[in-house]
C-alpha cells in the first residue's frame, strides 16, 4: 500500500497547476480541461476517458482548490463518477463520452447536502408501462443551472433507483450562499424518464453501499479541494509575513507568527494525508467510510487556517484586493457541504465497534 504521492502524481500536480493558472474565458477554460483529459480521468478508455485511478482525480481536486476552480467542475466530475460506478455498460456508454469531452455538464442529487451519510431520497419515482415519473425537490444542488443532466436518486416501490435526468426537464431556483457560490433547489415536477439508458440500478435498485461509496468519494475529493485552499492560503501568508516588517524586522522573525504558521502546516499535512488515504481506498472498491470521516474531520481545519491567515495579514487580510477572503469563503462553504467535522464524527462513531465496552 502506498498513500504518499508517486513521481507520476507530482508530475500530474505540476501539469494541473499550470493548466489552472492559465487566464482564459470560462468556455475556453472548460474546453481546456476536457482536452487535457481532466473530465475523463477516472473513465475507461472505451467511454472516452483516460482510464486513470481515483488517486489521479484526487491530485486534480487538490490543485482545483488551490486555484479556486469553479465548483461546477466538481459537479460534472461527481456526475461522471456516479454514472461510472452505478450504471450498466449501456448507460456508461450513453453518457460518459460526452461528460469526458466536456460537451455535457452534470450535477448530482444523491445524498443530503447537510449529511452525506443520509441517502434517503427526497424524490419519488412511479413506474409506468415503459417509463418512470419523477416528482419531488432536491436542495443545494451545485451546478444545476448549467447541468445538461442531473443524476438523482429516487424512492420507488422496490427500493432506490438512480436516474440521469435531462436538465431541461427540471426547474431550478437559486439559493443564497456565502461568498457568491451558487447552489439551487431543483424541482422534479412529474418528469418523464422513458429511456432505459437513463436508469441506474438493476431490478433491486441501488444498494446503500453503492450510494455511500459515491457519496464518500465526493466528500473525499472535496476534502482535497479544501487542502488545496489551505495550501494556497499558507503560501500567501508565508510570502506576506516575510515581506511585511514591524519594529524594523519581518513579521516572520517573530516566534508567535512562526508558531501559528507551524500549526497551519501541521494541520494541512494531516488533512492532506487523510484525504489521499480515503481516495486510495475508495479507488480500490472500498466504501471507506472511516477513512472518509477522518479526512472530512481533518479538512474542516482549513476553515481555521484561513482565519489564522487573516490574523497574520492584519488589516490587509480584510482588504478585498488581496483575494484572501475568496479562499476563506470557499473554505467555510466546503467545510460544511455534506457535513462538517461534527457530522463526520457521527460517521466515524457508527463505524467503530464499541462492543468491547471501551
Amino acid at each position: 500500500m502506498r498513500l504518499l504521492p508517486t513521481r507520476d502524481h507530482h508530475d500530474l500536480a505540476a501539469m494541473f497547476r499550470s493548466l489552472l493558472a492559465e487566464d482564459q474565458s470560462a468556455p475556453a477554460w472548460w474546453q481546456t480541461l476536457a482536452k487535457s483529459g481532466v473530465l475523463g480521468l477516472t473513465i475507461e478508455e472505451g467511454c472516452g476517458g483516460s482510464d486513470g485511478e481515483l488517486t489521479d482525480l484526487a491530485v486534480f481536486c487538490l490543485e482545483a482548490g488551490r486555484a479556486r476552480c469553479p465548483l461546477a467542475v466538481h459537479s460534472t466530475l461527481q456526475a461522471a463518477l456516479a454514472i461510472n460506478w452505478l450504471g450498466a455498460p449501456e448507460v456508461r456508454q450513453a453518457w460518459l463520452p460526452a461528460l469526458a469531452a466536456g460537451t455535457v455538464r452534470g450535477a448530482t442529487a444523491l445524498w443530503s447536502p447537510r449529511d452525506a451519510a443520509v441517502l434517503t431520497p427526497t424524490v419519488r419515482a412511479v413506474k409506468e408501462t415503459d417509463a418512470w415519473r419523477l416528482s419531488g425537490v432536491a436542495d443545494f444542488v451545485i451546478g444545476a443551472d448549467e447541468a445538461d443532466v442531473v443524476v438523482v436518486a429516487a424512492e420507488t416501490e422496490s427500493g432506490i433507483v438512480g436516474f440521469v435526468v435531462d436538465g431541461a426537464a427540471i426547474a431550478t431556483e437559486p439559493l443564497t450562499m456565502m461568498g457568491g457560490h451558487r447552489a439551487f433547489t431543483v424541482t422534479f415536477n412529474d418528469v418523464l424518464v422513458n429511456d432505459p439508458r437513463r436508469v441506474l440500478g438493476g431490478p433491486a435498485g441501488l444498494s446503500e453501499r453503492e450510494l455511500r461509496r459515491v457519496a464518500n468519494a465526493a466528500t473525499a475529493l472535496l476534502s482535497l479541494d479544501l487542502v488545496g485552499v489551505g495550501e494556497a492560503v499558507l503560501q500567501r501568508t508565508v510570502d506576506y509575513i516575510k515581506m511585511r516588517e514591524q519594529f524594523g524586522r519581518p513579521i516572520a522573525s517573530f516566534q508567535a507568527a512562526q508558531h501559528l504558521v507551524a500549526d497551519m502546516h501541521i494541520a494541512l499535512s494531516a488533512a492532506r494525508l487523510a484525504a489521499h488515504s480515503a481516495a486510495f481506498w475508495l479507488g480500490r472498491g472500498e466504501t471507506a467510510t472511516r477513512a472518509t470521516a477522518i479526512a472530512r474531520m481533518h479538512a474542516a481545519a482549513v476553515k481555521q487556517i484561513t482565519l489564522d491567515a487573516h490574523q497574520l495579514h492584519g488589516g490587509m487580510g480584510y482588504v478585498v484586493d488581496t483575494d484572501l477572503h475568496l479562499f476563506s469563503e470557499r473554505a467555510r462553504m466546503l467545510a460544511t457541504l455534506g457535513g462538517g467535522a461534527d457530522v463526520a464524527a457521527t460517521w466515524l462513531d457508527a463505524e467503530m465497534d464499541w462492543s468491547d465496552g471501551q
